[in-house]
Protein backbone atom coordinates (compact mmCIF):
# COMPACT_ATOMS: atom_id res chain seq x y z
CA UNK A 1 0.00 0.00 0.00
CA UNK A 2 1.23 3.48 -1.12
CA UNK A 3 1.51 6.30 1.61
CA UNK A 4 -1.02 9.43 0.86
CA UNK A 5 0.98 12.74 0.26
CA UNK A 6 -1.28 15.33 1.32
CA UNK A 7 -0.17 18.70 -0.57
CA UNK A 8 -1.42 22.35 -0.81
CA UNK A 9 -0.17 25.03 -2.91
CA UNK A 10 -1.11 28.48 -0.63
CA UNK A 11 -0.98 32.17 -2.42
CA UNK A 12 -0.61 34.86 -0.11
CA UNK A 13 1.48 32.87 2.28
CA UNK A 14 3.78 35.73 3.74
CA UNK A 15 0.95 37.12 5.77
CA UNK A 16 -2.56 37.25 7.18
CA UNK A 17 -5.09 34.20 6.22
CA UNK A 18 -2.34 33.05 3.40
CA UNK A 19 0.47 32.25 6.57
CA UNK A 20 -1.87 31.42 9.26
CA UNK A 21 -3.12 28.89 6.21
CA UNK A 22 0.58 27.56 5.47
CA UNK A 23 1.52 27.39 9.27
CA UNK A 24 -1.48 24.92 9.59
CA UNK A 25 -1.30 22.81 6.97
CA UNK A 26 2.49 22.35 7.35
CA UNK A 27 1.94 21.72 10.94
CA UNK A 28 -1.22 19.10 10.38
CA UNK A 29 1.37 17.00 8.23
CA UNK A 30 0.67 18.48 4.23
CA UNK A 31 4.03 19.35 1.85
CA UNK A 32 3.00 22.95 1.26
CA UNK A 33 4.58 25.54 -2.11
CA UNK A 34 3.83 28.56 -0.10
CA UNK A 35 3.51 31.77 -3.13
CA UNK A 36 3.77 35.16 -2.19
CA UNK A 37 5.65 37.94 -3.51
CA UNK A 38 8.52 38.06 -1.32
CA UNK A 39 10.90 34.99 -0.97
CA UNK A 40 12.08 36.26 2.85
CA UNK A 41 8.60 36.22 4.03
CA UNK A 42 7.36 33.20 2.78
CA UNK A 43 10.68 31.47 4.16
CA UNK A 44 9.63 33.42 7.68
CA UNK A 45 5.85 31.51 7.26
CA UNK A 46 7.92 28.52 6.93
CA UNK A 47 10.07 28.98 10.26
CA UNK A 48 6.67 29.80 12.06
CA UNK A 49 5.55 26.42 11.14
CA UNK A 50 8.87 24.78 12.74
CA UNK A 51 8.55 22.06 10.23
CA UNK A 52 11.30 19.49 7.96
CA UNK A 53 12.01 22.10 5.34
CA UNK A 54 11.94 19.43 3.31
CA UNK A 55 7.57 19.71 3.46
CA UNK A 56 7.61 23.74 2.19
CA UNK A 57 9.02 25.35 -0.94
CA UNK A 58 9.15 29.09 -0.91
CA UNK A 59 8.29 30.37 -4.29
CA UNK A 60 8.35 34.24 -5.36
CA UNK A 61 4.82 34.50 -7.09
CA UNK A 62 2.86 37.73 -8.95
CA UNK A 63 -0.31 35.70 -9.10
CA UNK A 64 -1.52 38.31 -11.59
CA UNK A 65 1.13 37.08 -14.12
CA UNK A 66 0.32 34.08 -15.80
CA UNK A 67 4.02 32.89 -16.50
CA UNK A 68 5.18 33.61 -12.35
CA UNK A 69 1.70 31.67 -11.99
CA UNK A 70 3.18 28.80 -14.95
CA UNK A 71 6.63 29.11 -13.07
CA UNK A 72 5.23 28.24 -10.10
CA UNK A 73 3.86 25.08 -10.62
CA UNK A 74 6.89 24.23 -12.52
CA UNK A 75 9.23 24.38 -9.42
CA UNK A 76 10.69 21.65 -8.45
Amino acid sequence: MQAIVKAAVVTGAGSGVGRAVAVALLQAGYSVALAGRRVETLEETIALAAVPASRALAVATDVRDPKAVEELFAAP
